[in-house]
């Protein structure tokens, strides 16, 4: 997975898993060995992350939608 963007402590992933069924376009942030997968549009897929940083990686989903929906 690349890291596509990482700060406060929090690593931010993409990547395109080939040969599986299409799936919902969706990050992965971890933090602290915490795991959490979240859709472009804001939907919590998987996992949780402390509060504050969960709250921090769905305002970096809003400001960089656009982006992500582009790649």
């Amino acid at each position: 997975m690349p890291l596509i963007s990482s700060f406060y402590g929090i690593l931010i992933y993409m990547f395109k898993e080939l040969n599986s069924p299409p799936k919902k376009p969706h990050i992965h942030a971890i933090f602290a060995g915490e795991k959490f997968s979240i859709g472009f549009d804001g939907e919590i897929l998987a996992g949780s992350l402390p509060r504050k940083q969960q709250k921090l990686v769905e305002a970096w989903v809003a400001l960089h939608e656009d982006e992500l929906n582009a790649s």
